[in-house]
């Protein structure tokens, strides 16, 4: 069953009245009628087919090209998705194709791009062009992703020193000179943070925690809902043991040393990290936006591609085959399926049935490209089917 969160594309044999099938189509399945789809012509170009070998190797690997080429604008999606904090109504801005939405692409009378794909390449050859362009979006996406990650991940690190509590954030913007001693041979101001159900403990046992500590010389500099911060002094000797002790007593020692340009170089070095994150996720938002344009409209390509291989397979020369968009209601997706059916139920006469992955079955016919059809993993149906996910906000 064809899913209700897509947009289905439909390949017959041309019988040179595309326009009157659109109409027949618009009537029945149209918004006027049960249905309620939308419906448009999506014109098939005449490649060169080729070899019917070149056909049955082609059908098999535009299945896996299919998925890859929809799991890369499935991941730009995701990018943006995350860039605009998951706001439907911020991505719906970017999510465009051609500086246009999605359907407007679709249904605007779309034609295939032959200034970038021309049609008098052999169908391997635009397979592979598409190929190329795909994987040069995708390890572009890839690498911006990779360093914005890097640099949002560098941001956060030095915020989350600012924004934690007294035992573990940057004392830089909080301690000022005159807590320190100064410069001294024997002795050194210490800061530790303190739990805040422990500070009379620590006014009790600070002077005794180890000996050549300078009596009186804790002062209180800051604290939050975790710790109070205190400044004392001891001699430099006991340093080693004194930490000890305070580690002991459930006291943090910071380590920290007061530096004008140290404080300094912290406020330069998280301005520029939160400036290089900024130009980042600008720069990949814009490349996401263009990328996503591209890469969606490579995937219409490829299924292009698809629904003409397969019609040679299934139909048989002459490789002419005409085209539709549907854009089904939600609701009526089995209504407006059981009327495709039924309106093309007159192929099934010319169609081969499916055959086991890769084998060839003999119609008996003339039309030796008709004698072969490639099981795609999905239901059959007398037309030639595939769908364009829908890109959901």
């Amino acid at each position: 069953m064809p899913s209700d969160q897509s947009t289905w594309l439909v390949a017959i044999p041309q019988n040179g009245d595309a326009e009157g099938t659109l109409q027949e189509l618009h009537s029945k399945l149209g918004t006027s009628s049960k249905q309620g789809a939308s419906v448009a012509l999506l014109p098939i170009p005449s490649f060169k087919t080729g070899t019917l070998d070149s056909l049955v190797a082609l059908s098999e690997e535009l299945p896996k090209q299919d998925a890859s080429f929809t799991g890369t604008v499935a991941k730009t999606v995701d990018t943006l998705r995350n860039l605009l904090n998951n706001d439907p109504a911020k991505l719906r801005q970017h999510i465009l194709v051609n500086e246009k939405p999605v359907d407007s692409y679709l249904f605007g009378d779309w034609r295939w791009n032959e200034g970038r794909y021309g049609t008098q390449r052999s169908l391997r050859e635009m397979l592979d062009v598409l190929v190329k362009e795909m994987s040069s979006i995708d390890n572009v996406m890839k690498t911006k992703l990779q360093n914005y990650n890097l640099a949002k991940g560098s941001l956060t690190q030095m915020q989350r020193k600012k924004t934690g509590n007294l035992s573990v954030k940057s004392l830089a913007d909080i301690v000022t000179k005159e807590y320190f001693l100064e410069e001294s041979e024997y002795m050194e101001t210490v800061l530790v943070a303190v739990p805040s159900l422990l500070v009379k403990d620590w006014n009790t046992k600070y002077e005794r925690l180890t000996n050549f500590v300078v009596p009186r010389s804790s002062q209180k500099i800051a604290a939050d809902n975790e710790y109070t911060l205190f400044g004392l002094v001891i001699f430099k000797r006991v340093h080693d043991e004194f930490i000890q002790k305070c580690r002991e007593n459930k006291f943090v020692v910071r380590d920290f040393v007061y530096s004008e340009d140290q404080v300094e170089k912290q406020r330069e070095e998280l301005a520029a990290a939160d400036t290089t994150e900024k130009e980042l996720w600008t720069e990949l938002l814009q490349i996401s936006r263009t990328n996503f344009s591209e890469s969606f409209q490579i995937l219409v390509h490829l299924k292009v591609l698809y629904l003409f291989i397969e019609s040679v397979l299934r139909y048989g020369l002459p490789a002419n085959y005409a085209g539709f968009i549907i854009k089904p209601e939600p609701k009526a997706t089995k209504r407006t399926l059981t009327a495709l059916q039924t309106q093309f139920t007159y192929l099934g006469r010319r169609s081969n049935a499916p055959v086991t992955k890769g084998k060839p079955q003999s119609s008996g016919t003339d039309e030796v490209a008709g004698e072969y059809q490639t099981l795609m993993e999905q239901e059959f149906f007398d037309f030639v089917f595939t769908e364009v996910p829908w890109i959901q906000l």
